[in-house]
């Protein structure tokens, strides 16, 4: 299936470098541009596409408040945010609107097409260099560390402790296959670890799973 895909940045001359790469790409289809949030919630009103790549910074309605927009509005389209910057506040924003993946403009165009590809599947896509910074900022305490109420630690019971120790590996961004390096077991080991662990604690992607992670504190336990 073509995987139909929504533009939305301000740089008209970035995003028409966006929509070449994507269109030469196979499998995937650029039906509309916007140029800032508000037409991006529109546009994904009319046209309901697959995957939105959207930028943070945009007039107006930005980025993170169109990706919270289109998740409210119960939207199929699922959000990849695409960014220059590496700081937490945009990741943190981004992942709690319901962005389902996070990639620097920086990428290489094939790190784009597969981003967008990994998201139609159902999948999410963090940039590791993203989430890795995040969580160096968050395990330091830096003023913008998301909190950590007692109320989102409950949604980690039902988890065993290798379960958690899984959950960690995915909020700093690693792959079912590195984390099956990481931890000595097959990939499709952790692919099963994932997707139990979604499930018990109700989050819809790994990229809500990384939300509930910090949120509940988990990324402030020791490291594996």
């Amino acid at each position: 299936m073509t995987v139909r895909v929504l533009l939305a940045d301000d740089d008209a001359l970035l995003r028409a470098g966006v929509a070449v790469v994507l269109s030469t790409a196979d499998g995937i289809e650029v039906i509309g541009e916007a140029a800032d949030g508000l037409e991006a919630v529109a546009l994904c009103r009319s046209l309901t596409p697959d995957v939105a790549v959207m930028d943070v910074r945009m007039p107006g309605v930005d980025g993170i408040e169109a990706t919270r927009r289109i998740v409210a509005a119960g939207l199929p389209t699922r959000v990849l945010v695409l960014t220059t910057f590496q700081h937490d506040e945009y990741v943190w924003g981004a992942l709690r609107a319901g962005a389902s993946g996070f990639l620097l403009k920086r990428a290489s165009p094939e790190r784009l097409i597969d981003a967008v590809h990994t998201l139609a599947s159902g999948d999410a896509l963090l940039d590791p260099a993203v989430t890795r910074d995040l969580i160096g900022r968050f395990v330091a305490g830096t003023p913008h560390a998301p909190a950590q109420p007692a109320a989102h630690q409950s949604r980690l019971a039902p988890l065993t402790e290798r379960e958690r120790q899984v959950l960690r590996l995915i909020a700093e961004g690693y792959s079912n296959d590195e984390i099956g390096g990481l931890l000595a077991i097959a990939e499709s080991t952790a692919k099963t670890h994932v997707k139990r662990i979604l499930a018990k604690i109700g989050a819809r992607d790994r990229a809500q799973a990384v939300v509930i992670a910090y949120q509940s504190g988990l990324m402030g336990e020791g490291h594996r």
